[in-house]
């Protein structure tokens, strides 16, 4: 479904730094361990962007142009393009992958429509959520399905998964002593042609939160970045596990810099003036 076997799975892994588990054959296999280092490497490699759309660029969701972007161009993805190459990868490896289509509930409580894509792994029968596209705020590693209300703790990080009406899920995380959502999903399966529809809408649609202004995040790791970091706009905000939250404006001329030092993006000449100057157009 996933268009796996047309991954280069061996540049995927380089390019996430994988050192999880491998078999005596030096084949992954399709377990929990190798579902845990597989995630966790990915998050903490490739960084959530949307500079594609600020460029007025069409976001591709086909396997090889995911492989060419994310992979050989160092680049970053959102959520689609992001889970998309997630889900080849472990389709490639052997597991069992669905999609999810999910509300974002971050922005109070408007109704929002489904424009979040997500993953669900299932492992010897049972279900994990894995995500690599939601930004500073997203897991860092699988979240199991089949104990709604368990604590999972990531590091300094704390979710959820809560059951509601009508099966569905949401997902919370854990802030400042507060459980607050950041998404919830119904059990109806998403296929890649339904991505391609939702990334249509929030590569183009006016309305997007992806449309005219830049989004650059990226959940870190523990050994290298343990603080969650965004670029949305102007403002550039650290987000720290005890709920402390800094918050500063960027100058166009730190642009460049700051998506190199914070994110590891670094755009080609043309793309780079690009970029700057759309940004200083907000002036």
């Amino acid at each position: 479904m996933w268009s796996g076997d047309q991954l280069d799975l061996d540049a995927y892994l380089a390019r996430i730094g994988y050192d999880g588990p491998v078999g005596e054959d030096g084949e992954l296999r399709a377990d929990l361990e190798t579902l845990y280092a597989v995630h966790r490497a990915h998050v903490g490699a490739i960084t959530f962007e949307n500079l594609d759309v600020l460029l007025g660029r069409p976001v591709e969701l086909g396997v090889k142009a995911l492989e060419d972007k994310l992979v050989h161009g160092r680049r970053g993805g959102y959520c689609y393009e992001q889970n998309s190459l997630l889900a080849a990868a472990l389709e490639r490896v052997g597991f069992e992958v669905s999609g999810r289509g999910a509300r974002n509930r971050t922005r109070g409580d408007s109704l929002l429509a489904v424009t979040h894509a997500v993953l669900v792994v299932t492992v010897e029968g049972e279900p994990w959520l894995c995500d690599a596209g939601f930004g500073h705020q997203g897991p860092r590693e699988p979240v199991p399905l089949a104990r709604p209300g368990a604590e999972v703790v990531q590091g300094e990080w704390t979710y959820a998964v809560r059951e509601e009406d009508e099966g569905i899920l949401a997902l919370s995380m854990l802030r400042d002593g507060t459980w607050r959502d950041l998404y919830a999903f119904s059990p109806q399966r998403y296929h890649p042609v339904d991505y391609v529809l939702l990334n249509h809408y929030s590569s183009s649609h006016p309305r997007s939160v992806f449309v005219g202004r830049i989004v650059v995040q990226q959940p870190g790791d523990r050994v290298h970045h343990p603080v969650r970091r965004a670029l949305v706009g102007r403002e550039f905000t650290r987000l720290f596990a005890d709920g402390r939250v800094e918050r500063r404006c960027v100058d166009p001329d730190e642009l460049l810099p700051l998506l190199d030092r914070e994110f590891g993006l670094r755009l080609s000449g043309r793309d780079a003036e690009e970029l700057v100057r759309i940004n200083r157009a907000g002036d």
